[in-house]
This record gives structure tokens, sequence and C-alpha cells, in this order.
């Protein structure tokens, strides 16, 4: 039996948000050497409506005239999807929908259209405050990946639209599949929907190319013992001009640099796996256990113990999906 997808677009989507997804969803149907996954694209009036940056025009089928089991709605400018045209094609598809979904600033459409009413939601990081202004009845949660929420799911911005539908794809077809597309796709297989939208490692952002390569090498070889000499090495500087070059394109010294990259590598085997806390300790680098949970507590406010609780019931709640609601599996 084949499963439908519209995806939803609006004036100024982004093509990523579309693309990823549909990708996913692609590779899942030539893996299954058939088309489980059958997809239209609807708008508003039908038509064909033009894209954001890059200003690419699709043709699509007015929402009206489908019927489906999953609709989509895809992410890009907010102020097009405000439209009173979009509002009641989205309310209307979606009532005859046993799903639906957002991408990125997508769920700005559906909390418009009063979807997401009294539910947990995410978007993109950038645009998750003015969400919640504007919607005061959502609950946004803006360091998700995905979130589900009865037969309502929501997805941060960009590949995270990837993510959302690889558990789609794990829920009817399981683990292996899913797997199978994550390495046709070359992703991750797959970010748990708790997992940050944005890593330690990202938020430094360093302007040259040689402080990157010293953060990418610390990120490489977090269980050995990284020394400001050895960084420096890596950036091919000398470890005063390291040093300084480095406070001033990420804020912080080297080393606490490094020990944010290992608590959050220690903060995702924590979570992931059952590990005694001493042996995660000396797998990503820090000398014992004690030294980890001064780390922790700097980072995050919490002993690695009370992180781990507090992550896996996270991911308990966002993740434990055995059912993309309300389909019968």
């Amino acid at each position: 039996m084949s499963t439908s997808f519209a995806f939803y677009l609006c004036e100024g989507y982004q093509l990523v948000d579309l693309a990823g997804p549909l990708a996913a969803l692609d590779a899942a149907n030539r893996l299954l050497d058939r088309e489980h996954y059958r997809i239209e694209l609807i708008s508003g009036c039908g038509g064909p409506v033009r894209g954001g940056h890059a200003s690419i025009e699709l043709a699509t089928q007015p929402a009206g005239s489908v019927t489906v089991d999953t609709v989509v709605v895809v992410g890009g400018r907010i102020d097009p999807m405000m439209e009173p045209a979009n509002l009641a094609a989205i309310q209307h598809v979606a009532v005859r929908a046993l799903s639906v979904a957002s991408i990125c600033t997508g769920a700005f459409l559906l909390a418009a259209a009063g979807l997401l009413n009294n539910r947990r939601a995410t978007t993109h990081w950038q645009f998750a405050q003015r969400l919640q202004d504007g919607y005061p009845l959502v609950r946004v949660d803006a360091d998700r990946i995905f979130i589900s929420d009865g037969p309502i799911w929501t997805s941060a911005g960009m590949t995270a639209g990837i993510d959302l539908m690889l558990a789609r794809i794990e829920v009817d077809h399981g683990p292996d599949l899913a797997k199978a597309v994550s390495r046709e796709l070359v992703v991750y297989h797959r970010r748990p929907g708790g997992q940050s939208q944005y890593a330690t490692i990202s938020e430094m952002e360093p302007r040259t190319d040689r402080i990157r390569k010293a953060l990418t090498f610390a990120r490489d070889h977090l269980s050995e013992s990284l020394s400001i000499e050895h960084l420096a090495d890596a950036a091919c500087l000398s470890v005063r001009q390291f040093g300084r070059l480095f406070k001033k394109e990420t804020g912080e010294t080297p080393a606490r640099s490094v020990e944010r990259m290992r608590c959050e590598a220690a903060r995702i085997r924590l979570r992931d796996g059952h590990e005694p806390i001493a042996i995660v300790a000396r797998a990503v680098g820090f000398a014992d256990a004690e030294r980890m949970r001064c780390a922790f507590v700097r980072s995050y406010g919490h002993p690695p113990q009370t992180q781990r609780r507090l992550d896996q019931s996270l991911m308990s709640e966002n993740d434990g999906v055995t059912c993309w609601p309300p389909l019968k599996c």
C-alpha cells in the first residue's frame, strides 16, 4: 500500500527545505524498488509558485483538489505565508490528512492556522522567539531538531527536514531502510529529535581557515592530549600567535573550547548509551570522572548523571515514536 505526501508551497519557499525531504522519500522508493511514497506539490490556488533566493518556479496542484495522508508545509519567507488564501487552504487540507508536518518556518503557517495551539513545536532557531511571541498558545522549543506532538510534526531549518523524513521512513519500514537512505544521502542516521540544533564547534564560527583547522583537529582527536602546542601546530602558527588569534576569533581560550567540545561529545554518549561515567570521561579525553563532572557543571549547570537523566527524558518525550500518529502501524 502506498502513502501519499503533499508538500505545500508558498511564494518565497526555501528550496533546500523542499529538496532534502523529497530526496529522502525518493531514495526510499528507489531502495524499495517501488513507489511507496507518492508525492505531490500543492499550493493555495495551484499553478506555478516562485521560490525565494533561487527564484525557481514549480508547478503545483490546488490544495483543495487533493486528499493525502500527510501534508508538509515547506519553509520560506514568512510574510507571504500569512496570506488568507494560504491559511484557508492549509486548514482545508489538514482536516482531511492523517498527519501534518512543517519544515523550518513552515511552522508559522501551521501556527497561524491554529494547528499548533497547545502543542509543542520547533522551527529554525533564528525565528523561534518570533514564533513564540506571535503565537503564545504554541509551546515553542527552540533547541530541537524536530518534535512530534500527536499528528503534528515540526522540524528545525534546512537539513532538519531530512531528519524528520528519516524518522517517518524508519516508522514505516524499520531502521535498516532508514539507515540505507541516510547512507545514500551521506547524512547521519539519524539525529534524534531531541538533539540540539547547533553544535559547539558551529557556535564558535572562526573567520580564518587556520583556527577552523585547529578546531577540526581538536574535534577529531578529543580522546588525546590536546595541548595548546598541538593545536598551534595544527593551525601552523606559533603558540603565542595561535593563542591570541584563537581568543580574538572565538571569544574564549583554546582550553575552554576543547572542554566544551569534550562535554558535548560526552553528553551525546551518555544520552545514547549506558556506559559508566568514568568510561565516557576517558573516551572523550577527560583525565577522570571528577574532571568531567566539574566541566559539566560549568557548561550545563548539572553533573553528568543529572544531565543524562534530563536528556534521556527529553529523548523519550520527543523521539520515542513507534508510529507516525495517527497512522496505524
